[in-house]
């Protein structure tokens, strides 16, 4: 797998975790506590979902060559 693959996995999982962690804000997020991103649990998931694709599509673009 190509060294990009790697970066951009690595990249969408610590914003995934980054969503998460938590900050002073005004309005806590889905889960009820208050986190830099407001709609914490969906932006992960699909943050993760993502760095997961990229990562297929590595393992998938390596198979082919």
């Amino acid at each position: 797998m190509k060294w990009y693959f790697w970066v951009g996995v690595v990249i969408f999982v610590v914003l995934g975790i980054f969503t998460l962690i938590p900050a002073h804000v005004t309005e806590p997020n889905l889960l009820g506590y208050y986190s830099f991103d407001p709609l914490a649990p969906v932006m992960t998931i699909l943050l993760w979902v993502a760095a997961g694709a990229i990562y297929w599509c590595g393992k998938e673009k390596g198979k082919k060559l």
